[in-house]
């Protein structure tokens, strides 16, 4: 099978290490440069949406830890994240969220030629999901899209989700699993598929128009984990309980 992973430099990438994690020490504009100049160097290769969640799902799960330094970086998604870098010397770092990223690009894709398939969701929130930045973003190509199964994929199906994506040329292979699942398919796909990976959770439903954003004040003040929490609480209450308190622990007070 061809290799598509091609050169982009890893070590240009500053970085601060938090429980273990590679984190990007960059903020937006940063961000929007490096893919802008490194592009076709970047098929092939993948980024992490880091926060406190798959910060500390890595801590002391080597495997999950070799995924997320695995990829071309993993950038700063959660608030909590960028303050702890500062603290810990990081010159630059800002907040740098995926859904903010997707929206970046998806701003410049109608000037820049940029190639866009959408791999994960339902396919009712893809659906959405094309019809509203095909709508908000005149020109954006979407060549491609997939909502693969809820369960384990065959060798023949996930053969044929490479092919599909492959003879589709897209820029960026925008996913939308869910972490950690998200983030492991990418790291298994490393160089196996054409496009920039990147897992961007959440994503697809803030388009989509499924979930809303919160607001900027709840954004600037690193609350929008309890914004999401009040959308859906059943399913993030344990989550976000048991790792914020593992973050506060390990990270904060530790120094891990």
């Amino acid at each position: 099978m061809k290799n598509y992973i091609h050169t982009a430099d890893k070590s240009a990438i500053p970085t601060v290490t938090i429980l273990g994690v590679e984190i990007a020490d960059i903020n937006m504009p940063w961000l929007m440069r490096f893919t802008d100049e490194n592009l076709s160097a970047l098929s092939g290769d993948y980024i992490c949406v880091a926060n406190v969640h798959t910060t500390v799902e890595a801590y002391g799960n080597p495997d999950f830890l070799s995924v997320q330094n695995g990829g071309i970086m993993a950038i700063p998604d959660g608030g909590p994240l960028s303050d702890e870098g500062r603290k810990r010397g990081a010159k630059q770092i800002e907040r740098t969220t995926g859904p903010d990223y997707m929206g970046e690009i998806f701003k410049v894709s109608a000037q820049k030629g940029y190639r866009h398939y959408f791999f994960g969701s339902t396919p009712e929130t893809l659906e959405k999901l094309i019809i509203n930045i095909t709508r908000d973003f005149p020109g954006i190509s979407v060549v491609g899209f997939c909502s693969p199964p809820f369960r384990a994929l065959t060798e023949e199906e996930d053969r044929e989700i490479i092919e599909n994506i492959c003879s589709a040329e897209p820029d960026f292979l925008w996913v939308g699993l869910g972490a950690p699942k998200q983030e492991n398919w990418m790291a298994a796909h490393q160089g196996r598929v054409k496009g920039l990976m990147v897992g961007v959770g959440a994503g697809f439903d803030y388009f989509a128009g499924n979930i809303s954003r919160a607001p900027e004040y709840m954004q600037k003040h690193n609350l929008e984990w309890l914004y999401r929490l009040m959308q859906e609480p059943k399913r993030l209450f344990k989550r976000y309980f048991i790792t914020n308190s593992k973050f506060i622990w390990n990270a904060v007070i530790r120094g891990k």
